[in-house]
């Protein structure tokens, strides 16, 4: 007769091999191409008011295959009526809400490789929402939510008179902070004022002073989305700049996301 100790050690050795076969099971359905995902290659893009922007959804299969028999649904949380939807080989738009009508599109040749981004012509801000993208078809399916954050921001513009450098830019929302540094990373003492007009929209006009000729000064004008950086160098009377722009969402998920993943590549490597 087993002792308890026994009965524990062989029911664990059972769940091991259940377990591993599970995830071979898993493994070969993925190689064999019969295992498919929906994915995103920017689950948290952030766009520029007014700009057209292609919400990135598109099936993961293992291998470049045709696929057919395509649906694809494009929701909004809070509507009722689709974003887009496309079944049966064609657009099925009779449903669709009233905010998306003329401003959606699909691309056909696309939809057979899997791929159902979906492009937004001028964004409003009452486009910013959580998104799903549903496909269904013969190479697999699934679903994936993206978070679309609307923005306004723009590159300032310099300029040097009286000793003073200024700094304008005019579409910024939400409302922004200025910080002015020197080449060395030395917080500088600047001003900065903030106009709004009917639409919410913000201008923002900030100077610098005193400023030593030839030097380069770093503007950063930001707000909780979008961060503007600007290396401005004052060559009397003419200042050369160069801006870039981050976004703090984006690169906040990307880092999340690869966390996760490297989290369950090791998972598997130790459980296996």
């Amino acid at each position: 007769m087993a002792t308890i100790g026994q009965i524990i050690f062989y029911g664990m050795i059972i769940l091991i091999v259940i377990f591993g076969a599970a995830i071979i099971l898993i493994l070969a359905l993925s190689f064999s191409g019969q295992l498919s995902e929906v994915m995103s290659n920017n689950m948290a893009p952030t766009v520029n008011l007014g700009d057209d922007e292609l919400l990135s959804c598109y099936l993961n299969t293992a291998t470049a295959t045709r696929v057919t028999e395509v649906s694809v649904t494009w929701q909004k949380a809070g509507l009722t009526g689709p974003v887009y939807r496309y079944q049966n080989g064609a657009p099925s738009l009779g449903e669709q809400d009233p905010q998306f009508k003329g401003r959606t599109q699909l691309f056909p040749d696309a939809l057979v490789a899997g791929n159902a981004s979906l492009l937004l012509r001028g964004v409003g801000r009452s486009d910013g929402g959580e998104y799903t993208c549903t496909i269904s078809s013969s190479g697999g399916g699934g679903k994936v939510e993206i978070h679309l954050k609307t923005a306004a921001f723009s590159t300032p513009a310099f300029k040097f008179t009286n000793g003073t450098l200024t700094a304008e830019a005019p579409r910024w929302f939400p409302k922004p902070n200025v910080t002015w540094s020197d080449f060395f990373g030395n917080v500088l003492d600047g001003t900065a004022s903030f106009a709004e007009n009917s639409g919410g929209i913000f201008s923002v006009v900030s100077t610098l002073r005193p400023i030593n000729v030839s030097d380069t000064y770093i503007c950063r004008i930001a707000n909780d989305l979008v961060t503007a950086v600007s290396k401005a160098t004052v060559i009397d009377p003419d200042v050369t700049e160069n801006t870039y722009f981050t976004f703090s969402a984006a690169s906040s998920l990307l880092s999340s996301t690869h966390l996760s993943i490297t989290t369950i590549v090791l998972c598997i490597y130790y459980l296996t």
